[in-house]
């Protein structure tokens, strides 16, 4: 009787290795699962930044407000009869390289 109690213990284990730690076992499945869901996560930030670079481009493409935005935040530059006034807070390093102005205008620098 013992024996048979032994074999049914071995017999049970042996069948649950291949389910547990097996190529297919639910250690593997979990990983897997794991791994897709990072991937998707992954996929939707670049499903993100594609859309937000697709409307960009369809901006540069179509209007001249995205053209006229850039030029002005990323070069510094103005339109015709405009007065560019910076604003600098206590401590603040003013840089001597100055962006070409798109107007005739000078670009004044004012401090507080």
């Amino acid at each position: 009787m013992r024996l048979l109690a032994i074999v049914l213990v071995s017999l049970l284990l042996l069948i649950q290795y291949p389910l547990w730690l097996g190529k297919g076992g639910w250690l593997r499945v979990w990983d897997l699962d794991k791994q897709v869901t990072l991937a998707q996560n992954k996929n939707e930030e670049l499903k993100e930044r594609n859309n937000k670079l697709a409307s960009e481009v369809e901006d540069l493409k179509l209007g001249t407000g995205a053209v006229e935005e850039r030029a002005r935040f990323e070069l510094g530059m103005i339109k015709k009869d405009e007065i560019f006034v910076q604003i600098l807070n206590a401590g603040t390093e003013i840089k001597s390289n100055a962006a070409p102005a798109l107007g005739d205008k000078p670009i004044v620098n004012a401090g507080h």
